[in-house]
């Protein structure tokens, strides 16, 4: 275990022996009696900077959380969102982008697309096939395998599989009741996709033989997806459709007939304004807390009285009250969005709503225009927030404070050590005087009463 001492205690502890007072006790009251004042100051500074930093740091953590939901509200895409709802789901599923328009179609899915498949001929496990060259073709992209005169289908099957040329093809062995066999699949849909299988010249008739049967057609043959939109005929390599209707992709996986709905979705929009509302809610509950001051134990909040908290809490209500010039909404009441007594926001669901289905576009210029809420809030808390802004500028201002607080003490103590060694030193030298003075006295005092003695005597 360590112990710390004082500034007036450790040196010459003798001190004291000569003249009998207690020397350590003196200088340690001397000492702290002219540390107290400088150190309570120090103190007392560095907590209140310290819970200041802490209350910019309790800000800007409320600002960038509104900030954030402001994000989202600035941007086009929270407010162009569209969902497509197929009336038969059992036909597949959609998925939209923001340049989907609002309809409703009638779908009917004739084909889905499909991939090519075909199969080989029966053979004993491990038998060979023969040696040659086998070319398997996708459009325009072809591989060639070198086949030896003992290599299997199976030995082919992982060749096709591995071979960096594959041009979109899967090899698959098929042990069934009559022997192995070799399945090629092609990996995507459509008539594009299809494959075809050939021998090079002087292959093996055992070879020939496999790549003509792979290459004759059967009832696995690739196929495009077929289907109809109001009448209009469509055709796709996939049946995942996209590029048929704007915006929209049809991820088919049965026929038949349906009605299709693209409706725009105000669920982001709605969700992006009840966040900011909730956010900017908290953000008050932060700055009431910060600048808070209690009658009863007069004491305030860390940020009481602060010129950034009152600056940031003026703009930003002069803000939100102000309206958006030229929107035929015009401001957040009319959006429904009221400011409460204490302060927050209140949002009418039903009223947003509303104002979504019928106008959505002035909805969304009342926020991410250029002189929307959403885009000068935004830029306006920047100035705060940002790594040189205001609350950045002030942090470190209050840490090269505490910095220089830091130092101040170390100087103190330094000065206090100081101090008690010039103490140490002059009661020091004024022990040793009383003890020579004690032991003059004593000197003097055995003097006179030998003498008394010696007269004493000689009567």
């Amino acid at each position: 275990m360590s112990s710390t001492n004082s500034p007036g205690s450790g040196l010459l502890s003798s001190a004291g022996i000569g003249s009998g007072l207690d020397v350590n006790a003196i200088i340690t009251a001397l000492v702290n009696a002219k540390q107290a004042g400088p150190s309570q100051q120090i103190s007392n500074q560095t907590t209140q900077l310290q819970a200041q930093e802490a209350g910019l740091t309790a800000l800007g953590s409320a600002l960038n959380s509104l900030q954030t939901t402001l994000g989202k509200l600035g941007s086009s895409l929270t407010f162009n969102s569209y969902t497509a709802t197929l009336g038969d789901s059992m036909l597949g599923t959609t998925s939209t982008l923001p340049n989907a328009q609002p309809g409703t179609y009638n779908l009917t899915v004739n084909h889905l697309a499909t991939a090519q498949k075909r199969a080989s001929t029966a053979y004993a496990s491990g038998s060979a096939v023969g040696a040659g060259t086998l070319t398997v073709s996708v459009g325009n992209q072809s591989m060639n395998l070198n086949v030896s005169a003992t290599d299997s289908i199976s030995t082919i099957a992982t060749a096709i599989n591995q071979s960096s040329g594959n041009p979109g093809v899967q090899a698959t062995i098929v042990n069934g009741t009559n022997g192995a066999q070799l399945l090629l699949t092609s990996t995507k849909t459509g008539v594009a996709n299809a494959f075809s299988v050939s021998a090079g010249s002087g292959s093996s008739a055992g070879l020939s033989a496999l790549a003509t049967t792979l290459n004759t057609a059967g009832s696995n043959e690739a196929s495009d997806a077929s289907l109809s939109i109001d009448g209009i005929a469509v055709t796709s390599a996939s049946n995942a459709v996209s590029g048929a209707l704007n915006g929209v992709t049809l991820n088919l996986s049965a026929t038949g007939s349906t009605t299709l709905t693209v409706s725009q979705d105000t669920s982001g929009a709605s969700g992006a304004v009840s966040d900011f509302v909730n956010a900017y809610n908290s953000y008050i509950s932060t700055v009431g807390t910060l600048s808070s001051y209690d009658p009863t134990s007069k004491q305030g909040g860390v940020l009481l009285g602060d010129t950034t908290l009152m600056s940031v809490q003026r703009q930003v209500n002069s803000m939100l009250s102000s309206s958006v010039a030229g929107n035929s909404i015009g401001s957040l009441a009319a959006l429904g969005i009221t400011r409460n007594a204490d302060g927050t926001l209140s949002s009418d669901s039903g009223k947003l709503s509303s104002a979504l289905q019928s106008n959505p576009g002035a909805v969304q210029d009342l926020f991410a225009g250029t002189n929307g809420y959403a885009t000068r809030l935004n830029s306006m808390l920047d100035g705060f927030t940002s790594s040189n802004g205001i609350l950045a500028t002030r942090t470190a201002s209050i840490q090269n404070q505490l910095s220089n607080l830091s130092q101040e003490s170390t100087a103190l103590t330094a000065r206090m050590n100081v101090y008690a060694t010039q103490l140490r030193q002059q009661y020091t030298a004024l022990d040793t005087l009383m003890s020579s003075l004690n032991n003059t006295s004593s000197y003097l005092t055995s003097s006179l009463q030998a003498m008394l003695n010696s007269n004493s005597s000689n009567k």
